[in-house]
């Protein structure tokens, strides 16, 4: 029978579950990232949120390269509205109006990752996310 009580403890049972990590404050990060690096084109962050970044990103810039309204609609999806430019583009614009004609005859690898080395502080490794030129 597994042990009754606070939940978040190491004993018989162990951990049952972390107590801040959900998925959904996951897929919100990401989305939050993804939309930043479309919008100020370069962005810091780890080395495990980079590579799951890069994913995102690559996938929406070939919806942008196709350009049609299906694609719009997939990347409103998995992009966040308040994150916007100077000059008041948003990031569904950005992405369509600038990077899909940019990048509309490469086949693939729009970003790139460079190290930095570790964060101080926690050791964990950072990274640089930004387009390739």
């Amino acid at each position: 029978m597994p042990a009754q009580g606070r939940k978040n403890v190491r004993g018989k049972t162990g951990v049952r579950f972390k107590a801040a990590y959900t998925k959904s404050k996951d897929e919100a990060m990401l989305r939050n990232v993804t939309s930043e690096l479309i919008v100020y084109g370069k962005v810091t962050l780890t080395a495990k949120v980079g590579k799951q970044a890069q994913q995102n990103v690559e996938k929406l810039i070939t919806l942008a390269k196709r350009g049609d309204l299906h694609s719009r609609r997939l990347a409103r999806a998995r992009l966040r509205d308040g994150i916007s430019r100077r000059d008041g583009l948003s990031a569904l614009e950005v992405l369509f109006n600038e990077l899909g004609p940019r990048f509309k005859d490469r086949n693939g690898g729009y970003t790139r990752l460079l190290k930095l080395g570790p964060r101080r502080g926690d050791n964990a490794p950072v990274v640089i996310l930004e387009f390739v030129a």
